[in-house]
């Protein structure tokens, strides 16, 4: 197949996809395979390209600190964190739902927000079972301030980093520019997500007291393991906040952390690897082919140009249309290489329009494809690890479920994100 062929061919295949995985008829992971085998049989990329498609430093990140993670949760430490954390805040679940969802967005700001939702899951699904409630209202709040703290800097997010390199903005301009409104909509949400979820986080008296006569201490099962594997992990984080001064991917630092936890641990090495949680894995490796062949065929940046040159290169509409297209199309497509194709886009607005400066787009670009991310389960990488993680214990929530919550709470963060940028910056 050539030409339009291609194009009607990868659209139809994404999209059919898509359907298939909001309607559950199919495990996700087993429908995007099959979606990715076609893009490879038909021709629209070869084996090679979609190979190259594949975003391999996610994968290694990912797989890496699973193991990293599985083998520190042997050692108990992960019960002692969350019994610690309940009998803090006294057992009650709002406090424990706010407490942990600002801990995750200020980490996922210094450092990747998947690390930061594969150490704070566990701790979360471990306070639920303590107290005899349903894990989910405090882990899907974890995973949306995930992706709102992990706009707020150079380095919490791949599409800022993007950013960064091409425009030249360092790690305090975006802090500058883009914390002010972020703590806004950090707030609004974590109203609006108690709002939500406020009849499901209620305790038993029996279940609180329960609770409070636990010793946290006792939770640990080998105090020698969770000092080793603490100490290697928090090398590794400390590896993650200077990776770019080192030169060095995120994925070969956690990599780098997983290979040093297995020499000093020395587990079975079956064991150790039965951590990955390899469906997740693999969802991940049929995304990529699949956004891959959208990419390859042009379709990511036809959407991208037309949408551009509706707006006659004036700064408020090319600054709205920038922020909201790639809110849309990050909730649904794999926001990197959507940056990547509107990155060129917005630096070719620079040279042929009579605009002072271009910066204030950069900043619609940072925060459309960073809180896009919230608006579906495929949307970001830390929901799709998040969700994964609740199914391998037992909880379930759909594509459809996920949205109803996600999507208008993105919505809500966009707009008002609009608002601030149309009151400062696209004047």
């Amino acid at each position: 197949m050539a030409g339009t062929a291609q194009i009607a061919f990868a659209a139809a295949v994404f999209l059919t996809t898509y359907a298939i995985v909001i309607s559950e008829k199919i495990h996700r992971t087993i429908i995007v395979l099959a979606g990715s085998a076609l893009i490879v049989v038909f021709g629209v990329l070869d084996f090679y390209q979609a190979i190259e498609a594949i975003d391999f430093n996610v994968i290694g990140l990912l797989a890496a600190m699973m193991v990293m993670v599985g083998l520190t949760r042997q050692s108990g430490i992960i019960e002692f964190a969350a019994v610690s954390v309940a009998k803090l805040s006294r057992g009650n679940p709002a406090i424990i739902m706010t407490v942990l969802s600002l801990l995750v967005a200020v980490l996922s700001a210094l450092l990747d927000n998947v690390t930061t939702v594969l150490i704070a899951v566990p701790i979360s699904i471990s306070v639920a079972h303590k107290l005899e409630i349903d894990p989910l209202p405090i882990v899907i709040s974890e995973v949306i301030l995930s992706n709102i703290g992990g706009a707020a800097t150079l380095i919490g997010d791949p599409p800022n980093l993007l950013i960064g390199s091409a425009s030249g903005l360092g790690f305090m301009d975006f802090v500058v520019n883009l914390l002010p409104i972020l703590l806004i909509v950090m707030a609004m949400t974590l109203f609006l997500l108690w709002m939500i979820y406020r009849k499901r986080l209620k305790v038993t008296p029996e279940s609180r007291d329960r609770l409070m006569a636990m010793d946290a201490g006792g939770e640990l099962k080998d105090p020698s393991l969770a000092v080793q594997t603490l100490v290697i992990l928090g090398l590794t984080v400390i590896g993650f906040v200077f990776h770019q001064n080192l030169g060095l991917e995120s994925a070969t630092v956690a990599i780098c952390g997983a290979a040093l936890m297995l020499l000093v641990v020395r587990p079975d090495p079956e064991q150790a690897f039965s951590h990955v949680e390899w469906p997740v894995i693999f969802f991940f490796v049929g995304l990529f082919v699949l956004v891959g062949s959208l990419e390859a065929v042009g379709i990511i940046e036809w959407l991208a140009t037309v949408s551009l040159r509706l707006t006659g290169g004036e700064l408020m509409p090319t600054g709205i249309v920038i922020l909201w297209l790639s809110a849309i199309a990050s909730a649904f497509v794999d926001n990197i290489p959507f940056t990547a194709t509107m990155i060129p886009l917005i630096q070719e607005i620079g040279l042929q329009s009579s605009l002072v400066s271009i910066e204030p787009l950069w900043w619609c670009l940072a925060l459309g494809a960073c809180l896009g991310g919230n608006g579906t389960l495929v949307g970001a990488s830390a929901n799709v690890v998040a969700v994964g993680m609740l199914e391998e214990d037992g909880y379930k929530i759909s594509f459809l479920r996920y949205m109803a919550v996600g999507f208008p709470l993105m919505l809500l963060s966009v707009a008002a994100s609009m608002l601030y940028l149309a009151a400062f910056y696209l004047q």
